[in-house]
């Protein structure tokens, strides 16, 4: 049985990531409502109700509105670090405490295994994470002002990756934000800008990665078309070949991506 993947949804109105073998499903993230979530697992051929645990990111309601739901409709554990989960826990409601999980280190579930990663954003403590089943691996890295070794080496050797390609910095200058959510936007506990994206992808994919999603895009300051052109024209300076070569594709803000086999 291969790995899927699918992006439900992921952009600054609400990120839902989907991972299945035959026997395990996680969800990375619920912040749609979980109306949505489910229509949208459904929409995909999928069944919400066999979603095994739900593995959140940062407390920013794009990334948790739907948690509390999914996890008491379909008794799915959450998994978040502890300050995460100090940050959260009002927010999302009350959880049974048995699907209350302090994330500390890799956690097994079913025949997949996850791992965080720390970033660089204005929450309690953002992480990404790391998905591996058999030799496969997959790695999501999103609302990271910033880049370091620790994130690159982290994402090193993925098979998929969903990487954010938030917003084209003149874009942001000239926009319509008022100077401090500019500063924020730019600023290293922030977003990673397409340009910052295409270098990022242009070291590790040279290591063997097959499938580069790019994600989390900003509605006021980004745009499919740039976004991709941008990281294509990266990847190319780098002599990387895309499409043929490197799979490089994109996620939506209102709808799912196609579903990958790695």
């Amino acid at each position: 049985m291969k790995l899927k993947f699918c992006s439900l949804y992921s952009g600054s109105s609400g990120n839902c990531q989907y991972i299945k073998t035959e026997n395990t499903t996680i969800l990375v993230d619920a912040g749609l409502s979980g109306k949505k979530i489910q229509q949208e697992i459904m929409n995909i051929g999928e069944d919400p109700k066999k979603i095994d645990a739900l593995f959140i990111t940062h407390e920013h309601s794009d990334h948790i509105q739907g948690a509390g739901i999914i996890s008491r409709r379909f008794d799915v554990p959450i998994y978040a670090n502890a300050k995460t989960w100090e940050a959260m826990s009002s927010a999302i409601g009350e959880i049974k405490s048995h699907n209350i999980r302090i994330m500390d280190d890799i956690v097994e579930v079913g025949d997949l295994a996850v791992r965080a990663f720390d970033i660089s954003h204005d929450a309690a403590h953002p992480v990404g994470y790391n998905i591996f089943y058999n030799n496969k691996k997959i790695s999501l890295v999103t609302d990271t002002g910033c880049v370091n070794d620790s994130i690159t080496n982290s994402i090193m050797d993925s098979d998929l990756l969903l990487v954010e390609s938030n917003h084209d910095e003149d874009m942001v200058l000239i926009g319509p934000y008022p100077w401090p959510l500019k500063r924020r936007v730019l600023g290293e506990f922030g977003h990673m800008s397409n340009d910052t994206a295409g270098h990022l992808i242009s070291k590790v994919v040279k290591r063997g990665t097959e499938i580069v999603l790019l994600g989390h895009l900003s509605k006021e300051n980004n745009f499919p078309q740039l976004a991709y052109k941008t990281v294509e024209n990266i990847l190319k300076e780098n002599c990387i070949e895309v499409n043929p070569g490197i799979c490089l594709d994109m996620t939506y803000r209102d709808r799912s991506s196609r579903v990958y086999e790695i």
